[in-house]
């Protein structure tokens, strides 16, 4: 890591703790009843976590602390499927929501997580179509990206609340 990227104790303490309360934020929606009879359909509660990090830390920081909460999340599910769907759309949730929140700063911060989760739920079909190696899951997309709108904007509308809260 070159001297530019060093973490200083304080931030890499907050990047810690941001990840950690993803996760528990994570682990507790694991065991809240499935709110849709369609697979696939979560509120995705986690992602507060990530739209603030979005719009409080660089980049890199703000993939190391999805990394680590989508590797951790994985571990304590004790699934490879959920590594696999989890890192498909998370990172390619981040591929969208960084430039997006850099070139458009007005923007609200509840839309751009809204097409953050429109981008999550498209990962995560690529991801279902290589895993089980079958276009079938695309059936289930355009449901998906109406939840992932929904759940888009009720989760960014919360780390917008965050965020004004903490002045940032």
């Amino acid at each position: 890591m070159s001297e530019n990227n060093k973490l200083p104790v304080k931030k890499l303490a907050e990047l810690a703790l941001l990840t950690a309360v993803a996760l528990i934020i994570f682990v507790v929606e694991l065991r809240i009843p499935d709110l849709s009879p369609i697979y696939g359909v979560k509120l995705g509660l986690a992602n507060i976590i990530t739209v603030f990090c979005v719009y409080r830390y660089r980049p890199w920081e703000t993939a190391l602390v999805v990394g680590c909460r989508v590797f951790l999340g994985a571990v304590f599910a004790s699934s490879f499927s959920t590594l696999l769907f989890s890192a498909s759309g998370a990172f390619l949730c981040l591929a969208g929501m960084i430039p997006v929140s850099r070139l458009f700063p007005k923007l609200p911060i509840w839309v751009c997580s809204m097409i953050g989760a429109v981008l999550h739920n498209i990962g995560q079909t690529i991801a279902a179509v290589i895993y089980l190696g079958s276009f079938a899951s695309v059936m289930y997309l355009p449901i998906l990206l109406v939840s992932g709108v929904i759940a888009g904007a009720f989760t960014g509308v919360c780390a917008q609340i965050v965020t004004e809260r903490l002045h940032i």
